[in-house]
Formats: structure tokens, C-alpha cells, sequence
């Protein structure tokens, strides 16, 4: 019988429970450990989803020499840090998106993931998901032809929680939600972003309430994409090619496949495979390269990371938007 890898929590809010009540169904994986800064807080959750040990520390947690991969989901503020911890500890590091706050945080964990040999990647699920595979190889069968432009929105309300609206935990719509239209239309255009334009319009305390970006690929592929945390959108990207498009269903968490032609006809419907809850993939694929040795994982590698937070900086930066940590 294999051997169970110890899996980690640091950083306990709402989407540590998601993964904690994924990993939970998952063969080959333990719920080992989890860390807060409230010992009280980690006792309780573990108690709750069923893991072993209870840290009230994350230098704790680090320190357990069983711990084989932790899953950092504090908020985007403290990810650097976070994951810095893990990887001078060398513990593998599944770090929620987005990544860091910025492309100088990234470059350097990255290096010293490199520097090290030790595992660490973005949880960017969509990227892991059987659903991206799917599109990939509809594109790759031209049933739609060229992809001229595609069209990505997000938007949930969000402006009652803490972590969206105070500028020092790095808040606002871009680097929670705007990145999921950004990774969509950068998994699917197959080509480098030769312009960004973008505008947002900020919160009194200074981060985006709602933002639009505009990405102009090298191809001639133009890109529009929208998240806003103040309203529900339609949730959904589309790509335009010259014979048809694709409709996309849940640009966070990918339901629906749809192919359409020129004329409005469905040529195709895709049904989604079941899953656990959509974490499960980036679970398992943190857990082959570990046994594989790699310092990355092949579905979302550290260029694609530096790319996207090179484009979040661009776009930040157009708007004047500067969080305090940086």
C-alpha cells in the first residue's frame, strides 16, 4: 500500500475549509497538520475537518519534520512571507492565487525554490483542471478557427469581507477575481501580451471596487476582461474565432462547454468530469512532482506565474494603485 502524503494548512479562513473538506475524500492524502495564529482557531479546525496536529504558530508548523506539503491560503498579503517560511524549511508550498503582491515578491521565492529543490506552485485550479485540457484540444481541432478576441468576467459581492477592502491585506477585485479572466485568456491565446490597458474605479480606502483590462496579444488577439466585487457577473468567458466560438461557464470553476457556429447552431457540449470540489486536481499534481523532484508543477510553472504577476503590476500601476507592503 502507498504511503499517504502529510498534507498542511496554513492560514485558516473559508478557502482552507474548501480544500480541508477536499483532501478529506482524497486516496493518497492525510490531513495531517494546520496552523493559525490562534491556537485556539487551529484546535477548532482541525477538530472540525479531522486533522492530527494543531499549530498556533506557522514557525511551528514548518518545524514538524512529517509535514510533507503545506497549502498556504493567508491572504495575499502574507503569502510571500508565508511561503518564504515554507521553503526555508523545505516544505513543499501550494500557495493560493494571488501568487504574491507583486513580480519582485514572486521572482524571489521562485529562486529560492530553484536554489533549494524544493516544490512550489501557484493553486491556481483552473490550470489544473481536466475542463482546461478540454477547450486546449477543441482549439487544437480548429472547429472554431483563429481565436480573434475573447471576452472573461468575474464578480461576486465581496465588499463585506475583510480581506477585499483593506488596502494592507492587498484588497480589491484585481487579485482575487480579476485574475481568473486574466489566466483565461492567457491559457487560451496561445501568444505574448504586446499591450495592456486598463482602468478601475477605487474605493475610498484605494483599492478597485471594479476594473476593466484590455490585452493585446502579439497574434492580433485582443482580450477583454472584467471583475467587479461589488456586483454578480454573468461569470463566463467566450472565445471568438473565425468560424464559430466556445462558451465557457464559470471562469472560477469551469461547468459548461458549449461550441457554436457561425450561425448560432451548437456543434458541440462538453460534459464536465465529476470532481470533488475542483482543488483536488492541483492536489495531486503538487503531489507527482514531489515524487517526481521538481520544483514546479507543469500546469502552472513558474514563467506563467511571473507572467501574470507582471501583468497585474502593469495594470496596478496604471491605475496608481500601491498596496503598504510593498
Amino acid at each position: 500500500m502507498e504511503k499517504s502524503m502529510k498534507f498542511a494548512i496554513m492560514g485558516l479562513g473559508r478557502i482552507a475549509q474548501d480544500m480541508a473538506g477536499t483532501v478529506a475524500r482524497m486516496p493518497g492524502v492525510e490531513c495531517y497538520a494546520v496552523a493559525s495564529r490562534s491556537i485556539e482557531r487551529a484546535q477548532e479546525f482541525a477538530g472540525e475537518w479531522g486533522f492530527e496536529k494543531a499549530y498556533g504558530s506557522y514557525e511551528e508548523l514548518v518545524k514538524d519534520p512529517q509535514v510533507e506539503l503545506i497549502y498556504v491560503a493567508t491572504p495575499h498579503s502574507h503569502h510571500y512571507a508565508c511561503a518564504k517560511l515554507c521553503l526555508e524549511h523545505d516544505k513543499a508550498a501550494l500557495v493560493e492565487k494571488a501568487f504574491t503582491v507583486n513580480a519582485a515578491q514572486a521572482q524571489e521565492l521562485i529562486a529560492l525554490s530553484k536554489e533549494r529543490k524544493v516544490l512550489l506552485t501557484e493553486a491556481f485550479w483552473t490550470r489544473f483542471m481536466p475542463a482546461r485540457v478540454m477547450i486546449e484540444e477543441l482549439l487544437e481541432r480548429d472547429i472554431i478557427g483563429e481565436v480573434t478576441s475573447v471576452t472573461a468576467s468575474f464578480g461576486v459581492p465581496l465588499e463585506h469581507k475583510e480581506r477585499m477592502v483593506k488596502p494592507e491585506l492587498a484588497g480589491g477585485a484585481l487579485l482575487d477575481l480579476g485574475v481568473y479572466p486574466l489566466n483565461f485568456a492567457l491559457m487560451f491565446v496561445k501568444s505574448p501580451v504586446k499591450g495592456v490597458v486598463s482602468t478601475a474605479v477605487l474605493s475610498p480606502e484605494g483599492v478597485d471596487w471594479a476594473n476593466s483590462v484590455t490585452l493585446i496579444f502579439e497574434n492580433g488577439c485582443l482580450a477583454l476582461l472584467h471583475s467587479n466585487m461589488r456586483s454578480q457577473t454573468h461569470n463566463e468567458g467566450i472565445l471568438y474565432g473565425r468560424k464559430g466560438r466556445i462558451e465557457v461557464k464559470g471562469t472560477n470553476n469551469i461547468e459548461a462547454i458549449t461550441v457554436y457556429d457561425n450561425t448560432g447552431a451548437v456543434l458541440e457540449q462538453l460534459e464536465i468530469p465529476k470532481q470533488i470540489s475542483g482543488y483536488e486536481y492541483e492536489v495531486e499534481a503538487c503531489m507527482e512532482a514531489i515524487q517526481q523532484g521538481k520544483a514546479e508543477c507543469e500546469q502552472m510553472p513558474h514563467s506563467e506565474t511571473l507572467r501574470v504577476m507582471a501583468l497585474l503590476d502593469t495594470i496596478r500601476e496604471q491605475w496608481g494603485m500601491r498596496f503598504p507592503c510593498e
